[in-house]
Formats: C-alpha cells, structure tokens, sequence
C-alpha cells in the first residue's frame, strides 16, 4: 500500500490544515484530489493508504457527500477524526473593492455558515458553489469569479489578498474531518471513542426508527449523530448514519450492535475510533445495568448457567 494520504483538495483548504495536526501525516505523501468521491475511491483502488475528507459540520450536520459515499459502494472503515475552527476570509483579486464583487464562490458547506454575512454585506451577490473553499480560491485567481470563501492562509497560494476576514455567521463553528481507510481491526479502545454505523430498516412500519434507537438507548448509549440519507429506492425510502459513544469491544455497545444486526435489513460498520475532543462516554447514571462491569457480570452469570454453576 503506498505510503500516502488522499485528501480534498487542491492545497490550500481547511481539509489539508486539519490532515496536517495529525502526527502520522508528517511521514506520508499528501495528495490532494478534486472532490470527496475521488480521494475515497483513490483508498478503494489502492492508489492511496487513507483518505481525509470532512464529514460534518456545527452549523449544517453531516457533509452528505461524504455520508453517502461512505453507505454505497465498497465498504470503508473510519480510523481518526479532526475537529477544526473554522472562520472564512473573502479572498480577491488585488486591488478589487467590496463593491466590485458581483459573483463569489466556495464549497456548498461554507454557504450556510457566511451566509448572514452576505446577506449584510453582499446582498446582490451570485453564489455559485466550487469542488472546494481552495478550488474557488483558484477560480478567482483565474477570474471565473470576482470573490471566494476560503482560509485566509490559502490568500498567498492562490495570489489572492482577505479583502475582509474572521467571517463566520455561528461563533465557535467547527468542521469535523475523518481519516478513512480500508475495512481492518479497529484500534484499541481509549476510553474516549465514537462509533459509526449505518442502518437500513426491514420494513417500513408505525415505530420503526424507535426499534433502532431503542437499542442503543436500553443500554445507556448516547448518539451524536443521527442523519438520514436517501437509499435511491424510492420517496421515502432511506438509511440512517449513527454516530454513538463507545467502542465496539464496550459490551454494551457490542450488544447493541447484535440487536441492530437481527433487526435490520443491513448493517454497515464505519468503526470505531479515539473522539477527537477525548470526552469519555456519560453512562446516564439513573438507568441501572449501563456499565461495562455490569453487562460483562450478566454475560459471566448466563455462562455459569450454562456450565451449571448457578
């Protein structure tokens, strides 16, 4: 396997800031690809180690491109995640004024974290989305567009000058990235970690997404993401991306995903991985039988009723 990281590209976009905090980047080939599909499909070919890609946001959720090349197609397996603050400069050409920008551009993600802000200051202005807040940078640097959301340190690359900069409409906005390689044993557990699914139902009937809830919450599992997608099967038909706390060598977590195999149609596995932000999971302490000591005692006393030991 070459000793490389895809990510989204071209230089310059927050995704590469975010690959570049991980120590094991510093060893690695970074490759920028145009669009999310194509670094995930570089790891699928062989053609790199892992790929780095944005998977959510604080302001709009799930990065559904992300979402749905991680449900179709050959399986992948997430191995770290990033968080990144993120703020936006609006990068022009030199010499350009604010009321010369009659067009701006910057990945889809960015339009609903500047939005108020050009609203304000931009009114009349025409989005057009890019591959990415670095390709936009490079579109204005070609003159396809007068003005791009971007890193104010992608400025420089491009040759481009922050006509304004610390542009954000949510204070503390974040982006979450992902290191995604291909299907192996998960890393051992920190004490710290998130897990990753996706789910397809049966059948649709009255309750159905509360049967899948209801196996993570019986065990005291927190969710911290629940995004639905599209199968492509038909209005109404849809699977459901879970982000819970824990590791799957956690009973608790384990056991949960056993019941989630027998009850649904398909179960996909994306990993189990360190939480950026090294929060240990909050076993609600009101629900009895919640706690790793306490599944793994249930589990020694059925096995002792099995041997005769009880």
């Amino acid at each position: 396997m070459p000793a490389s990281y895809a990510y989204l590209g071209p230089e310059g976009t927050f995704t590469e800031v975010a690959l570049r905090t991980l120590p094991e980047a510093a060893t690695r080939e970074l490759i920028p690809y145009v669009s999310v599909q194509s670094a995930l499909d570089a790891v699928r070919a062989g053609e790199a180690e892992a790929a780095f890609v944005p998977i959510e946001n604080s302001v709009e959720g799930g990065i559904t491109t992300t979402l749905d090349e991680l449900v179709a197609g050959q399986p992948l397996m997430i191995y770290r995640e990033v968080l990144l603050s993120i703020t936006f400069a609006l990068l022009v050409r030199p010499g350009t004024k604010l009321s010369d920008i009659k067009t701006v551009t910057a990945h889809p993600a960015a339009q609903p974290q500047v939005r108020n802000w050009l609203k304000a200051n931009l009114p009349d202005a025409v989005w057009e989305s890019a591959a990415s807040n670095a390709d936009g940078a490079r579109l204005v640097q070609e003159g396809r567009y007068d003005a791009a959301f971007a890193g104010e340190f992608a400025a420089a690359r491009y040759g481009l000058e922050a006509l304004e900069a610390g542009i954000h409409d949510a204070e503390n906005a974040q982006t979450r990235f992902v290191l995604v390689g291909r299907p192996a044993r998960p890393a051992a557990p920190t004490g710290a970690d998130k897990t990753s699914v996706v789910l397809w139902q049966r059948d649709d009937h009255p309750g159905a997404l509360r049967d899948l809830l209801g196996e993570f919450a019986t065990r005291g599992i927190n969710l911290m993401l629940l995004q639905s997608r599209p199968t492509g099967a038909g209005i109404g038909n849809y699977c459901f991306c879970i982000d819970a706390e824990g590791h799957i060598s956690d009973r608790r977590v384990a056991e949960a995903l056993m019941g989630l195999k027998r009850i649904c149609l398909q179960v996909r596995f994306l990993g189990s991985y360190p939480r950026a932000d090294a929060t240990t999971a909050d076993v609600r302490p009101l629900l009895p039988g919640t706690s790793d000591g306490e599944f793994s005692s249930a589990a020694d006393w059925v096995a002792r009723c099995q041997d005769g030991r009880f």
